[in-house]
């Protein structure tokens, strides 16, 4: 079973860095900050002590990503913010680039990323994970904005459906972004986890090439298949969302599954020596 498993690892020695996904994957979040998920402080503190380079690619849009990274520092992780890649910052990058002024339909803790950016008369609706926020009155006025310009942008920090908290499961941001595709007959630009930017900037940070990279995830289809469409592998570990119907997925096949994060890192660095 282990030899059919560290397939992913293979050739050990092209394999330089790890791109490792968060929530489900180092943490449950949830009430009072979350718990880790047992063994994944130490399996990050292996990762670098192998001289491995790092990267956190996270959807997470309910907090800035000082709050988010202070938190896991918190919680034990060796985890610094030139480290972690977040949809919000990416998100501030194209609204200036291209001249956008959005209309915010985010978590009120994500609000301060967004407050050097003008967002007078709207041209365009940026969507996170707003979870309370969620509300009829204000998916309505997102949609307004929408349909009352001549050509609707819509940009979508990431396009999870579900991810799971320590009380359970929890609808996610895509859910909300089909709802206003669908109003608007339009088609939402992701920024995050799938898009291949936004994958391919951690890489660039890193200066590795795809192929020298593992991707850690327990998302099927946004950290595996986004990942694999990079050209990375890309392990899912059944923590998380994870659910045994993903290992039969339609169109995604990890190239591995492993229990947690602290058994990958344990077999990755088997292979490594």
């Amino acid at each position: 079973l282990i030899s059919m498993m560290a397939e992913w690892c293979k050739p050990a020695g092209r394999v330089k860095g790890v791109l490792l996904d968060i929530s489900g994957v180092l943490y449950d979040s949830g009430e009072g900050g979350g718990v880790p998920i047992p063994g994944s402080t130490e399996a990050v503190k292996r990762i670098k002590e192998a001289n491995l380079k790092v990267r956190f690619c996270t959807n997470e849009t309910q907090a800035t990503r000082e709050t988010f990274v202070a938190k896991l520092q918190s919680l034990g992780f060796d985890i610094a913010l030139g480290e972690v890649f977040a949809p919000a910052p990416a998100a501030c990058q194209i609204l200036k680039e291209r001249g956008l002024r959005p209309h915010l339909l985010v978590h009120d803790d994500l609000l301060p990323e967004f407050s050097q950016v003008d967002q007078s008369n709207p041209n365009c609706v940026v969507l996170g994970d707003a979870a309370g926020n969620f509300s009829y009155k204000n998916l309505n006025e997102a949609f307004r904005v929408l349909i009352g310009l001549e050509k609707p942008i819509l940009l979508s920090l990431g396009r999870g459906r579900y991810y799971k908290e320590t009380d359970g499961m929890k609808l996610d941001v895509g859910v909300y972004m089909k709802a206003l595709e669908y109003a608007c007959d339009i088609e939402a630009e992701v920024v995050g986890k799938p898009a291949k930017m936004f994958f391919l900037s951690a890489l660039s940070d890193m200066d590795l090439e795809p192929d020298q990279v593992i991707m850690i995830g327990d998302d099927i289809v946004n950290d595996v298949g986004g990942a694999q469409q990079c050209g990375m592998k890309a392990v899912q570990v059944r923590t998380g969302k994870y659910r045994p119907c993903d290992e039969q997925h339609r169109t995604v096949k990890a190239d591995g599954y492993v229990d947690n994060l602290a058994q990958a890192v344990r077999i990755l660095l088997e292979h490594l020596h």
